[in-house]
């Protein structure tokens, strides 16, 4: 199913952000509101945030004037708001954002299934409601889901897709895909209060609200050391002067009731929520006011103390979601990037990834520090315990809660290096931020790969990533559009020679997939002999959307793995799969949860090396003799470039580029 039309039920300034981010993307969307002043107030904001996004695009000189205004109007063309439900009959996608209060959801949910046609998914914003009592007031629970968004809904990335006691898995991936068409991070998760990113943010934070109500610490103080800390974006107290006292007040009370002690709630504003001083949604007027604190405290804060209380705390809390099984490694870490701002790229790390950075016995003894001087709250967490026990101590060791390259010794390639385990080697994509297949890529694991094959004793290669949180992106397009042509056919030609190897020969290729794989990199998968995946992994062919087609062999190989049915739907949609689909079709191998990918993927590598070389060699070469892929291949590459050089090409690139959608016109 497809989203060709989307409603917002709920308007004000939350609703109004949800529609923009959906008519940005070129999507129609009804806004529907009780008062007519609210539906209003939404489109406003619609326009205000549209205003804003283009007027930094003229700032910047990337667009001129007349085009910020005629996109302006194209985006409004696209938003209708309403008091009833008569815009509703044709709708494929709602996203319900009306107050937390369960009667008044449950009462919508059931208005909703009424007026919608049957296929439409039913979708809640959210913050810590259970979704499954929202489904019990339809006749549709396998087509109802959360689907939460952060505040400023227009800013921030993230959407968490919460799984109800009856949401499907073709629910969860349309709510996925339709996330991704509109411009956001989506991660998946269990239905927990709190679900992944306020949970872990609120227990985190709450033992520096502890701090300083028990030690009347000054709160300007914490915010300037927690920031110079380096470990969350912004001072506590600053963000929650942001993001409004009272919602912040009302989720920390919620999840307090719902976990315990362990959680805090800053009694300061409490006091303050009473007296209707919010932060910025009340004039500037909350925890802080014209700079100054109104709470009570000027102790001097031990910024590392509070620091280390931060850091654990998020460690622990991120670890019981996984134990419980609530989220994966991968999607607690994506979800704390993109929803609490902790982007690597500016130093900042999340819970998983900080821990193998730091040392997990480091973080540890840490957790233990802590559980010895505050008590139970700071238990250290059973998979910590674990895999400190089993010697995986992080990035120091090659594996922690993810695995990192201990390359061999000499000369190694820039973009891929070369790691020798006895009888298996490991090929690591190294070309952040997103593993994206360039000229250089190609060159480099060939080279690799030539060293693989010179090394009798190597009878494996596993090809995994040294980004915690992608595969292979799919193919680096500025890099492309900088060559000419003969340079690009050559390109195809050498990178084509090279996948086609890894099928030959007596060295068994296996993609350890850890996250996503589209366009390139998918293909680069599809060409080793197994593909296992993380229960994290993504896969697509997404060339479509860009107006071109696969050129490294998904025309090909993608139709023997998955039959020309679905590869068909892969190469003309341009959505992507989820690891479990992927498996249902014979797209991988096996799936596995993400902690334990690469020790399969190497324990495969070692079993496949312990075979019979030369009949390794015939295997591999006679399996696929009544399907050879050469003609198939050649065919390939003279459609690929018919339309990569082709008019509508160069739009489709120069759109994925400018971050637009893209205009076909046939040519």
């Amino acid at each position: 199913m497809f989203v060709h039309k989307a409603a917002v039920v709920g308007g004000g300034t939350m609703g109004g952000q949800i529609a923009q981010a959906i008519a940005s993307s070129d999507t129609p969307v009804v806004i529907k509101d009780v008062d007519q002043k609210f539906v209003d107030h939404a489109i406003e904001e619609v326009r205000n945030v549209t205003t804003g996004q283009l007027g930094g695009l003229v700032k910047k000189e990337k667009i001129s004037q007349e085009q910020a205004d005629a996109r302006l109007t194209e985006v409004m063309d696209l938003v209708t708001g309403t008091v009833t439900y008569e815009e509703f009959g044709d709708v494929d996608f709602v996203i319900e954002a009306v107050p937390e209060k369960m009667a008044i959801k449950q009462a919508v949910f059931a208005e909703l299934d009424a007026v919608t046609p049957g296929h439409a998914i039913l979708s809640s914003n959210t913050s810590s409601l259970s979704i499954s009592e929202m489904a019990e007031a339809t006749i549709r629970p396998d087509k109802v889901v959360g689907f939460h968004f952060f505040y400023p809904a227009s800013v921030m990335p993230l959407v968490e897709v919460i799984i109800g006691d009856e949401t499907t898995s073709e629910t969860v991936q349309i709510a996925s895909n339709f996330a991704q068409s509109i411009g956001k991070q989506p991660i998946t998760c269990g239905e927990v209060p709190g679900f992944v990113v306020n949970r872990i943010l609120n227990s985190a934070v709450g033992e520096i609200w502890r701090a300083q109500e028990e030690q009347g610490l000054s709160i300007a103080k914490i915010d300037e050391g927690v920031a110079a800390a380096n470990v969350a974006p912004m001072g506590p107290f600053i963000l929650v002067d942001m993001l409004g006292l009272d919602t912040v007040y009302h989720v920390a009370e919620h999840l307090q009731d719902s976990y315990g002690d362990s959680f805090y709630v800053h009694q300061g504003m409490k006091d303050l929520v009473a007296q209707g001083k919010l932060g910025a949604k009340s004039g500037g007027d909350g925890l802080y006011k014209d700079g100054q604190p109104q709470i009570a405290g000027d102790g001097e804060p031990d910024a590392q103390e509070l620091a280390d209380l931060f850091t654990a705390k998020a460690l622990i809390e991120a670890c019981l979601l996984l134990e419980e099984g609530v989220a994966s490694v991968r999607d607690i870490d994506v979800g704390m990037m993109a929803g609490a701002g902790l982007d690597p790229r500016r130093g900042l790390f999340p819970p998983f990834w900080k821990a193998d950075i730091d040392g997990l016995d480091v973080s540890l003894e840490r957790i233990e520090r802590l559980h010895e001087k505050h008590g139970e709250r700071f238990a250290p967490p059973v998979t910590l315990k674990r895999l400190v026990a089993q010697g995986r101590h992080g990035f120091k060791t090659g594996q922690g809660f993810y695995p990192y390259p201990q390359a061999d010794e000499g000369d190694q390639p820039e973009k891929v290096k070369l790691e020798t385990r006895g009888d298996v080697a490991i090929a690591w994509l190294a070309n952040p931020p997103m593993n994206a297949i360039s000229p250089q890529v190609i060159e480099d694991l060939g080279t690799v790969w030539e060293k693989v094959k010179a090394n009798e004793e190597v009878g494996a290669m596993v090809i995994a990533s040294t980004m915690p949180i992608v595969y292979s992106a799919g193919a680096d397009i500025k890099a492309f559009t900088k060559m000419d042509a003969e340079g690009g056919a050559k390109l195809i030609q050498e990178g084509h020679e090279l996948l086609k190897d890894f099928g030959n020969g007596r060295v068994v290729t296996i993609a350890a997939v850890n996250s996503l794989a589209f366009g390139g990199g998918c293909e680069l998968a599809m060409a080793c002999d197994f593909r296992i995946a993380a229960e994290s992994a993504v896969f697509g062919q997404p060339e479509i959307k860009l107006g071109i087609i696969p050129g490294f062999g998904g025309t090909q190989r993608l139709p023997r793995l998955v039959g020309w049915n679905k590869a068909l739907e892969m190469n003309l949609v341009g959505d992507p799969i989820s690891s479990l689909e992927a498996l249902d079709f014979g797209l991988v191998t096996r799936v596995v949860p993400d902690q334990e990918l690469f020790d399969t993927a190497v324990n495969w590598g070692r079993k496949l090396a312990g075979q019979a070389p030369l009949a390794v060699e015939q295997v591999k070469k006679v399996s696929f003799t009544g399907g050879d892929t050469d003609d198939g291949i050649d065919a390939e590459k003279q459609g690929f470039a018919t339309v990569f050089f082709s008019e509508d090409g160069k739009e489709g690139i120069s759109a994925f580029l400018g971050k637009r959608s893209a205009k076909w016109q046939g040519r």
